[in-house]
């Protein structure tokens, strides 16, 4: 199978061109293939005089036809190429034009050097081009070179035979209140069982352009199996076993198992706790004493003015009363009957029935909803919605409620505000001192070597303090377009919303002015307003 193509005739009474038909199957040559050829050449014709020689070459019986284009004597011409590359520059063809009929023909080792000349470095097809200049096909693309595509690697990841996103969303009462009492916590394994599974990593392959341009592959992340005590690594640290009955939870990629620590009361007979895995306190957490737990920590009854920190979730069946100095701080989830003056942080959600006079944080959603279903007094951040039946209050509490950004990401603003003026300081400060040291050194002035060192040491703590001010600003300015990005975030009442109530959304907040009922907070075009549910 070969194309149609062309060839030019140079002749004392004109130009001409002969039009071949291709042969068993291949495309005919086109009448504006032609006239490009042509134009690039500045030989003259008209579009007329190629297109009816195409449509006889068409009509005829004969494998050719002659067409007079001019009657100007030009030069023999030498056969010629046009090269094109892929978008991706990762295939590179040719296009090659026949010389005229006495012309001469291009070498193999001109069109090499052309492609070296045209910055053509890598994936040469040398046996195509010679299988070209030994058999040539006109008016045919011919892939001259090939870049190596990059292979894209994957990253590690670690499969879990159990269930890690259990459902802690509780049932509810009739009366609307939650049902602490069954609660699906944990998943229980037996000795044997496998727990996880590690899928390594796989590194990518680098490609390469037909012009030498590297293409990097996608960096991949390395994992490991983090585990706590009663499991098992396999040799290849690719398998984590059970080596108990148990229950099992995982925390930051994380398994723990345990037999779950149970304690009737916390207090001066415990002391504070401290355990790898979950716990359980059938009774109450009494007042300055802290429960610490790698898994998940379960109060049956009431927690006073204690510390609760869990590294999975922390539920408390009748409720937090902080008296001012309690706190909870969670890795997934928090719930609790209700929580009062306590200062209160979880990855995940918190649902409770009431929130009183406390500073309240979640990475995800915070729920009031219950029977009772209020928030009053203090600070309730979630960074996608905060659902409640009564905000604020008709005494007058100072009440804030915050949504549209992950909690953590403003505190860490702040820290960085913080920072960054006190490194500004401290390099200004230093800047005069190393300015006077310089100036000796440049008149000429002796210094001690004790000066020498102490002028070197603060040149270097002014590059490191330089260095990180940089960074710390790079960070801020990330983190204040996490909070200028527009969200779906939403503050939602059930009931009544009261006068003095203020409502932030991302950057940007409002005071309530008059009670409200049944209404919904939204950030629209950069304001805070409210829509009727």
């Amino acid at each position: 199978m070969s194309n149609g193509y062309f060839r030019i005739g140079c002749t004392p009474n004109g130009t001409i061109i002969k039009m071949y038909k291709p042969t068993d199957g291949g495309s005919a040559v086109t009448a504006k293939e032609i006239t490009e050829y042509l134009s690039s050449k500045n030989i003259l014709y008209t579009a007329s005089t190629v297109g009816q020689g195409i449509e006889a070459l068409r009509a005829s019986d004969k494998p050719d036809h002659l067409v007079l284009l001019n009657k100007d004597f030009i030069g023999e011409l030498r056969e010629s190429y046009i090269l094109k590359s892929s978008s991706d520059k990762m295939t590179l063809t040719a296009r090659f034009y026949p010389p005229s009929l006495k012309g001469e023909r291009l070498t193999v080792d001109e069109f090499m050097n052309d492609l070296k000349y045209k910055g053509v470095k890598h994936g040469i097809k040398e046996d195509e081009i010679k299988k070209f200049f030994t058999n040539p096909q006109y008016c045919t693309d011919i892939v001259v070179a090939e870049g190596t595509p990059v292979v894209q690697g994957e990253s590690a990841r670690i499969e879990y035979f159990f269930d890690t996103e259990l459902s802690l969303k509780p049932a509810r009462n009739e009366d609307g209140s939650v049902d602490f009492f069954n609660l699906k916590t944990f998943t229980s394994v037996k000795e044997g069982d496998i727990l996880a599974r590690l899928i390594p990593e796989v590194r990518g392959t680098n490609g390469m352009t037909v012009f030498g341009e590297p293409i990097k592959a996608i960096e991949v992340k390395r994992k490991i199996l983090k585990y706590g005590r009663n499991i098992s690594i396999s040799e290849d640290n690719l398998v984590l076993t059970a080596d108990i009955n148990g229950h099992v939870s995982v925390a930051d990629e994380k398994v723990f198992l345990s037999d779950v620590m149970e304690i009737d009361n916390v207090g001066p007979a415990t002391g504070n706790i401290e355990y790898d895995g979950n716990v359980i306190v059938l009774g109450n957490v009494q007042e300055n004493f802290k429960v610490k737990a790698g898994g998940s920590v379960t109060v049956k009854g009431v927690v006073e003015g204690a510390e609760i920190e869990a590294g999975v979730d922390i539920i408390i069946a009748r409720g937090m009363k902080g008296m001012s100095k309690g706190k909870l701080t969670a890795g997934n989830n928090i719930l609790a009957k209700f929580i009062e003056n306590s200062t209160v942080t979880a990855k995940g959600y918190i649902e409770t029935d009431l929130i009183l006079h406390s500073d309240v944080s979640a990475g995800t959603d915070i729920t009031v909803n219950g029977k009772k279903g209020f928030i009053t007094g203090g600070r309730v951040s979630a960074a996608n919605m905060v659902k409640v039946k009564t905000l604020g209050s008709d005494m007058g509490a100072d009440t804030v409620v915050e949504v549209g950004a992950d909690p953590g990401v403003k505190i860490r603003i702040q820290q960085l505000q913080k920072s960054i003026q006190e490194t500004q300081k401290a390099i200004e400060q230093s800047k005069p001192t190393i300015a006077n040291f310089m100036a000796k050194m440049k008149s000429g002035a002796s210094l001690s070597m004790d000066q020498k060192l102490y002028v070197k040491t603060l040149i270097q703590e002014e590059k490191e303090k330089t260095e990180k001010l940089i960074a710390m600003k790079q960070e801020y300015e990330s983190l204040e377009t996490v909070l200028d990005t527009t969200t779906d975030a939403i503050v939602e009442v059930t009931g009544d919303v009261y006068a003095g109530t203020k409502i932030c959304i991302s950057d940007v907040s409002m005071i309530v002015k008059t009670t409200m009922t049944y209404c919904r907070f939204k950030k629209i075009d950069g304001d805070v307003k409210m829509q009727s549910l």
